[in-house]
């Protein structure tokens, strides 16, 4: 008979043989720990590497060569880290919908989608944030994915993009390093999807050529209050090419037609904690009720004679060639018109690659460029499972795909030749290569130079654009920068990093570091290391006016003894002009009305907040409105509207609960026949009939056009 106690070291041993386990267990750790404080950077062979921010390189802007190993092996590393998740943009949201242009680019690309006025392309794009895991918030500080994915007819092209038209660092060598840094630290995995921490300020302080990118970072462009209404870049400088073999520079622009906006900080930490799918839920609601996302594509077209004619390099990533320099020329629409069936099998398996591109569009040298198209296939591979990958519907061309690819992990495709090689008979020389349609040809330039690890002198200035940006900011925006700064650099433990940042801030603009200095604890500089230049782009800025309001959140509260009239021709007049209005009630159910009839709340009012809406507005009704100023919800949704910027109205008797909140010093039209807007604060009194509440909400939607109040922000900013 089997002995009970064989398989059971407690009763076969005793605790003495667990202990005798924990021990060995310990010693086999203690063997695995590694120490890395005195140490030299090696491989994983061990061979000692004296270089690792730079690529090996023909000459100093030449291609990256690909027996450079210790790049290879790092970013091979880098890109295998998270199993299944996304290293990076692991939460994301995506549609489809289609690309149609607005001409023929035929004069300097041979691509099929830019062939003609009104082609339409399908497309799927994914948004995404970058530093956090799937389970983090919509709303965090972070950069945003915008990647597209053009199925043409040529085969698919991927414009894989973000909201931000530069990057942190100049060469891919060091995208490891970025990420390892901005990711939570490894001792304790803190802080999730937040850059407010020691190893990345440390890493800021030391890589200069990233400041351009944290202006962008520490600006409301990290907070976009919608993936419908933020812009998209694709980052490098890539290139068309014509028939002719001619080459042109180009960088990609997505302009979203509802404008440009942003959260701002104190919302964005609030809708994390009532709405964690913040961006995912607009984005889905928009497209389940038709109010379809658009964006226009945009290029900056530089012919290759002029490729030196700027103030920086045009293969840094880290740089932007300015709107007022070189216009955005609008060339089609984007319309995203469906939303996905399943999440997994569209929007986490679509996979996007830098190098799939069509004829007529191609690379250029940009160190980056070049280390993402070798990175983002080699991350598929493990991601999805091994190399067909593109088999997968979300992924597949609408092309044909005829090639001897065989076999491997999840195959779906049944081959009968008996043919899979190059050249043959058997198969009839099929699939032949070359034919009479457009087959995709490298742009063809001349390479030479010595094997070296060198960045180009050309990208060794850090400070003019950061400095640009800047200058070219609002005084609210530029108010918000400096609150961002103080924000994450007070959350750094150790003060030599914050010293470090305002020391790289000083050589940007003095009052900016000044500023900065001051709220973290750190000593202001006396004087700036470098003057600020004083240019200005004003595409940068954010704060235009007149923007389109459809599709912005209205919530209007509502009690018992709410007018009806009021109510009825609030919710008529504002969604007649694109707005989305909700009845919030202070309980689910039908609200009884002045005159004894009833509305259907569309929500509870303590189950929602002010953050999830774009403006709020108060109907008339004594009633309701004392019962709405007893209610600490309602008076502090009220408040906190008007302390984000942001429209507030009321009619009538509804104007008492802004007496309530505390708004500040603005004008109220307790008495007036017209409605009185008075920075973003719109009132009528002396109850206004349905004919007169049509002007109340005219001037109510020409403030919500206006994005924020911002005049109501009294705190100094630097000139």
């Amino acid at each position: 008979m089997d002995d009970p106690t064989r398989n059971n070291p407690t009763t076969a041993a005793g605790d003495g043989h667990l202990r005798a386990d924990a021990d060995s267990k310990d010693r086999q750790l203690e063997g695995s720990r590694v120490d890395i404080e005195g140490t030299h950077l090696t491989t994983d062979q061990g061979v000692r590497v004296d270089h690792t921010d730079d690529s090996l390189s023909v000459g100093e802007r030449g291609p990256t060569l690909l027996e450079d190993f210790h790049f290879r092996e790092k970013i091979t590393h880098f890109d295998h880290e998270r199993i299944p998740e996304r290293v990076v943009h692991a939460r994301g949201a995506g549609a489809y919908g289609y690309f149609e242009a607005y001409e023929s680019m035929a004069d300097v690309t041979v691509a099929d989608f830019l062939a003609e006025a009104g082609r339409r392309t399908p497309v799927f794009v994914r948004f995404s944030t970058v530093a956090g895991s799937r389970g983090s918030a919509d709303t965090v500080r972070d950069v945003r994915g915008f990647a597209t994915k053009f199925f043409t007819r040529q085969g698919n092209y991927d414009l894989v993009g973000n909201n931000m038209p530069v990057f942190f660092i100049q060469d891919g060598i060091k995208f490891p390093d970025f990420v390892h840094a901005v990711k939570p630290e490894p001792h304790n995995e803190i802080p999730q999807a937040a850059s407010a921490h020691d190893t990345f300020w440390d890493f800021v302080g030391l890589q200069p050529e990233s400041l351009h990118m944290i202006m962008w970072l520490m600006s409301d462009r990290a907070l976009p209050r919608s993936f419908r209404m933020m812009e998209g870049f694709g980052v490098h400088t890539f290139r068309f090419v014509n028939a002719e073999g001619r080459g042109t520079f180009v960088k990609f622009h997505w302009k979203p037609l509802l404008g440009v906006h942003s959260l701002v900080w104190d919302e964005t930490q609030k809708i994390a904690g009532k709405d964690a799918d913040f961006n995912r839920r607009d984005l889905w609601k928009a497209i389940e009720s038709g109010s379809y996302p658009e964006w226009e594509l945009g290029v900056q077209l530089v012919p290759e004679e002029d490729e030196f004619r700027f103030d920086f390099d045009l293969l840094d990533a880290t740089k932007i060639i300015p709107e007022e320099l070189v216009p955005v020329r609008r060339i089609g629409k984007m319309v995203l018109d469906r939303n996905p069936d399943n999440f997994f099998a569209e929007t986490e398996q679509v996979a996007f690659h830098t190098a799939n591109v069509v004829p007529g569009i191609d690379f250029t040298n940009d160190p980056l460029l070049q280390a993402r198209n070798f990175s983002y296939l080699d991350t598929q591979l493990i991601r999805l499972g091994g190399p067909n990958f593109a088999q997968i519907p979300v992924n597949r061309p609408v092309a044909p795909v005829t090639h001897n690819h065989r076999d491997g992990y999840h195959q779906h495709q049944i081959y009968r030749t008996q043919s899979s090689y190059s050249p043959n008979t058997i198969g009839g020389g099929c699939p032949a290569v070359g034919g009479d349609g457009e087959v995709f040809r490298h742009y063809q330039e001349r390479v030479d130079g010595h094997k070296i690890r060198q960045r180009s002198e050309s990208f060794k200035e850090y400070y003019n654009q950061a400095t640009l940006f800047w200058n070219s900011m609002s005084a609210p925006e530029k108010e918000h920068i400096v609150a961002a700064y103080q924000f994450e650099l007070g959350k750094v433990e150790r003060k030599y990093i914050r010293e470090r940042v305002v020391e790289h801030l000083n050589r940007i603009d003095h009052e900016l570091a000044v500023a900065v200095a001051q709220g973290i604890g750190v000593e202001p500089p006396a004087e700036a290391d470098r003057p600020n230049h004083g240019q200005s782009s004003p595409a940068l800025s954010q704060v235009r006016p007149g923007a389109p309001i459809a599709t912005r959140m209205v919530a209007v509260l509502a009690a018992d003894g709410v007018d009806e009239v009021h109510v009825t021709a609030l919710v008529e007049n504002l969604s007649g002009m694109g707005l989305l209005p909700e009845v919030l009630g202070l309980r689910d159910g039908k609200i009884t009305t002045t005159n004894g009839s009833t509305v259907e709340a569309d929500r509870r009012l303590n189950t929602m907040a002010s953050v999830l809406y774009d403006a709020v507005v108060v109907p008339g009704g004594a009633e309701a409105a004392q019962a709405l100023s007893r209610d600490g919800e309602a008076v502090h949704f009220v408040a906190e509207a008007f302390k984000h910027a942001k429209t507030v109205g009321a009619v009538a008797e509804g104007i008492e609960i802004l007496s309530r909140a505390p708004i500040g010093e603005v004008m109220v039209a307790t008495n007036a026949d017209q409605p009185v807007n008075d920075r973003g604060v719109v009132t009528q009194g002396r109850g206004p009939d349905k004919n007169r509440l049509e002007d109340f909400c005219r001037v109510f939607a020409d403030a919500v056009s206006l994005h924020r109040h911002w005049d109501r922000e009294t705190d100094a900013v630097p000139a």
